[in-house]
């Protein structure tokens, strides 16, 4: 791998984390008008006809891509994902962009905690203590005695453990499955799954907001195109300690669009959390462990 490989990989997986935070805002927005389910569906819709024509244009076509050795495993990875999608988008709607995504930043440190009992791995007391750490974090922004009582203080907490669970699953899989044939699986089983709930909630959008619908759909496949291309030219651990920044411009986002407020204690807690993630890839990177998976 050349410099100049890294280089590009690291400005195409920044690229990424802009058009993400933008996809978060428009999810917002959308979700605050309709209803969660059919904004979802709707995504999926567009994701899952990325995910097809990628694996059509593959060595072995839509065939190859839908040969699992693990198909129950690979089912139940798609419906987490989009689980997860659906209850981050609402926590969207009830905390906001920027407290969301400051929570939802410790799902690194819930799969290394996972780790050991789902996968057998070995978590050493370096990283335990990274964890715990982290979690101290995760009640600075919450504020124990106030928002941790507070139903939609959990919402991204759940969410959070939801991906963790869906990226160790992914690390299950792969141990069998080629990445292309995880790919397939999470776009197709999460889009027949959300449409088989959400297609009860149809609302009609307005002409405007079909126009940010369009926008979201065709951002999130820019985004997902230029995530596997970043993944091509460059090694994983390059690249995942800049996925942190979706959390800078997430905020910005949040502050100048939706008039959101940064409290103090969401910029201390999540500088802890996120330090403490950042160490935790970098043990997982020295003992050779797989990084956590990313988000649609």
């Amino acid at each position: 791998m050349t410099e100049q490989d890294t280089r590009k990989g690291i400005a195409l997986m920044v690229g990424t984390t802009v058009i993400f935070a933008l996809q978060d805002a428009l999810s917002r927005h959308l979700a605050g008008e309709y209803n969660v389910l059919m904004v979802v569906m709707i995504r999926y819709w567009f994701f899952a006809a990325f995910v097809l024509a990628v694996a059509a244009r593959a060595p072995g076509g839509l065939r190859a891509a839908a040969r699992s050795r693990r198909p129950l495993v690979q089912a139940l990875r798609g419906l987490l994902l989009v689980g997860e999608i659906c209850v981050m988008v609402l926590s969207f709607t009830l905390l906001g962009l920027v407290e969301s995504h400051a929570v939802f930043t410790c799902y690194p440190l819930l799969v290394a905690a996972l780790s050991g009992p789902v996968l057998r791995e070995r978590v050493g007391w370096r990283r335990w203590t990274a964890i715990a750490i982290g979690f101290v974090g995760v009640l600075v922004i919450l504020q124990p005695g106030r928002a941790v009582f507070a139903p939609e203080a959990a919402v991204p907490l759940v969410a959070a453990a939801m991906f963790a669970l869906y990226g160790l699953l992914t690390r299950y899989v792969g141990r069998e499955d080629a990445a292309s044939v995880s790919f397939f699986w999470t776009g197709t089983v999460g889009a027949v799954a959300i449409t088989a709930v959400g297609i009860w909630h149809w609302e009609w959008m307005t002409p405007a907001d079909w126009g940010w619908m369009l926008v979201l759909c065709i951002g999130a496949m820019s985004a997902h195109w230029m995530l596997i291309r970043a993944y091509e030219v460059a090694e994983a651990s390059a690249l995942q300690p800049f996925a942190y920044l979706q959390l800078v411009w997430v905020t910005a986002v949040g502050l100048t669009l939706f008039g959101e407020v940064l409290r103090p204690e969401v910029v201390a807690g999540a500088a802890i959390v996120v330090g403490a993630g950042l160490f935790t890839l970098w043990r997982s990177r020295r003992k050779g462990a797989p990084l956590p998976a990313r988000r649609i």
